[in-house]
């Protein structure tokens, strides 16, 4: 068995409502000095030993991350 984490994160450049929404309720809350704020995605995958991390790459491509706006790094966790 194999698990790999998958960060999503939005491009540089691409607005992020998400992001900006939670920074300001963070300044209506009283916290300042957050300068930018951006929100992604963290996907925990728990797949076969025959499942290789250039499949998973295809996954995030096709379906796990939009490769027009979002950017993903993958990491191997033994178990």
């Amino acid at each position: 068995m194999k698990e790999y984490r998958i960060f999503v994160t939005g491009k540089q450049g691409i607005f992020d409502p998400a992001g900006k929404t939670a920074q300001n309720a963070l300044e209506n809350l009283g916290y300042e000095g957050v300068a930018d704020l951006k929100i992604g995605k963290f996907i925990q995958m728990r797949c076969e030993d025959g499942v290789g991390l250039e499949e998973v790459t295809e996954m995030c491509e096709k379906l796990l991350a939009n490769p027009i706006i979002e950017d993903f790094r993958i990491e191997q966790v033994e178990l």
